[in-house]
């Protein structure tokens, strides 16, 4: 966590309360722009007033922002600036960003999804669910992506190891939380499930 600069004036007491309001935003805005992950509340609240509320504040630069192609997206129990999803394709045409693409095979999908439903969840767990070994090297490179970390250990005989999702995967999904999964059962009605 980043500590509190005493020379940043946090109230503003000088600033009119709709110049002072919106200096506020734009300070929460930098703040989302310079930061490659989510920014929890706590880490928000240390550039505004005592008594601002950060809802209030992210709320009116999310409506600041509607028609921008960018905007503010809540991921986990943070907020971060991200481009807007019909945007991508242009993205693409104009910048080299292929190795930004998480390139899953369908299988990676899979037990990411597997793990995402039943974390925190062993190897072994997995395996029962898929009916075979789910390879270090896969574990590695969802770990590698951030879209997965360990968990805690299992409390089972050699304490394997669990897997959980990250907040990356969170946001690599456009998912607030993990209750904005898709409910299991349509996805299996969908021949999509996971067991």
């Amino acid at each position: 966590m980043a500590t509190e600069r005493p020379d940043l004036d946090r109230d503003l007491p000088d600033l009119p309360p709709e110049l002072r309001w919106r200096e506020w935003m734009r300070r929460i805005e930098a703040v989302l722009f310079a930061s490659a992950t989510p920014v929890p509340r706590a880490d928000l609240a240390r550039v505004v007033g005592q008594g601002a509320s950060v809802d209030l504040l992210i709320a009116d630069l999310m409506a600041d922002l509607e028609g921008r192609s960018f905007e503010v997206a809540k991921i986990g129990d943070g907020w971060m600036l991200r481009t807007r999803p019909a945007y991508a394709d242009a993205i693409r045409a104009a910048a080299d960003v292929d190795d930004q693409l998480l390139d899953l095979s369908e299988f990676d999908v899979a037990v990411l999804a597997a793990i995402a439903y039943h974390q925190p969840i062993t190897r072994d767990g997995l395996r029962d669910i898929f009916g075979k070994d789910i390879s270090r090297d896969l574990i590695g490179r969802l770990h590698a992506r951030a879209l997965i970390a360990t968990g805690p250990r299992s409390p089972r005989r050699g304490a394997p190891y669990t897997f959980v999702t990250t907040e990356q995967f969170l946001g690599a999904f456009g998912l607030e939380s993990l209750q904005d999964l898709p409910d299991r059962e349509q996805l299996q009605d969908a021949g999509l499930g996971v067991a």
